[in-house]
């Protein structure tokens, strides 16, 4: 590979299996290669995956390493780890008692962020910011709330517990998932509203950017403000996040492997779409040359300087306190035994 001294580091990927590849390892020295995500199929138990990041850690001390552990349907990490159930029922519990719901929030939150750190994780893209309409399948019970109000002080306690455990955040999918039934890995969803209708959406992320260490825009297209996607629009991550909500974090794209980046071209002009419109590192997983062939154009660009994803790698672990974390973990099976 002729591989420019320039190269950003800007190419989150995925791996085959439970143990490095040699092409693997070739590749994640690829100066353009920043960040790996890690599905179910990289996973077995907590030592195989410690042993695994560490091999990464060994070649690219630097990579930011990646999970997605919301809880509930979305948990990549299971066996050896505890259950955690979807975010919907913490939203179920604060209609109850508000004073139990932020409570279990921060506390599953933690429990989350210290046990993905136990292993050199340093972050699960979370949480979610989607507002639950009843409509979307693919959001449902991953929203904390239908109520924006309830979604943003449960969001704000779950940040509490990740940053206590010393884990990032990365919120997601900007700027609202929640309001269209289609679901982005398999089309292209549209949401007709105006920028007014979508007020109750945004809100999340305009109370909670200042604490957000990353955003994640959505696949979707707003036809009534762009007539691209959101994750491929100036108007929304650099007019409306940017400039208007004042986020200074890192942009992540939606994985550019979706049905719903389509629209943008093949691989390479997805991820020239994505880091034109202002994303700071774009995803590109289960299609390895897809990967590839990003690579490769990455290589031979000279592109504007953007936020370093590494700055969201994680501080030195403080473990739970054993208490809290026995509490945690209570409540995490009494919620997932709900229905959501």
């Amino acid at each position: 590979m002729n591989q420019a001294n320039n190269t950003q580091p800007l190419l989150m990927l995925d791996l085959e299996g439970v143990a490095l590849t040699s092409e693997e390892r070739d590749l994640l020295v690829h100066p353009a290669v920043g960040g790996v995500i890690l599905f179910s199929r990289n996973y077995q138990d907590p030592l195989q995956v410690r042993d695994l990041v560490a091999s990464m850690r060994a070649l690219r001390p630097e990579l930011l390493i990646a999970v997605d552990q919301e809880g509930g349907r979305v948990q990549r990490l299971r066996e050896g780890f505890t259950r955690l159930p979807a975010m919907g029922t913490l939203g179920r519990r604060y209609q109850q008692d508000p004073g139990a719901g932020r409570e279990a929030a921060e506390l599953l939150g933690e429990l989350m962020a210290d046990e993905v750190r136990a292993v050199d994780i340093d972050i699960s893209f979370a949480p979610v910011l989607d507002l639950d309409y009843g409509r979307s399948t693919v959001i449902g019970n991953r929203s904390f709330s239908d109520d924006v109000d309830v979604l943003i002080t449960l969001a704000d306690a779950f940040l509490d517990g990740m940053q206590r455990a010393g884990m990032s955040a990365t919120g997601k999918h900007f700027p609202g998932h929640g309001h269209v039934q289609a679901d982005s890995h398999l089309e292209l969803p549209e949401d007709p509203r105006s920028l007014s209708e979508m007020a109750a959406d945004l809100a999340p992320f305009r109370a909670l950017a200042p604490r957000l260490d990353g955003i994640m825009p959505a696949h979707v297209r707003y036809p009534a403000m762009d007539a691209q996607p959101a994750g491929f629009s100036p108007y929304w991550l650099q007019k409306v996040l940017r400039e208007e909500l004042g986020f200074r974090g890192v942009i992540f794209s939606d994985d550019l492997t979706m049905a719903g980046a389509a629209a943008a071209g093949d691989y390479t002009q997805r991820a020239e779409a994505a880091l034109n419109a202002g994303c700071d590192m774009v995803l590109v997983c289960n299609d390895r040359a897809g990967a590839l062939a990003v690579l490769s154009w990455l290589e031979q660009q000279s592109l504007p300087k953007v936020v370093p994803a590494s700055a969201l790698r994680a501080r030195p672990r403080r473990p739970m306190n054993p208490v809290r974390r026995q509490r945690a973990c209570d409540l995490a099976e009494q919620l997932s035994g709900e229905s959501a």
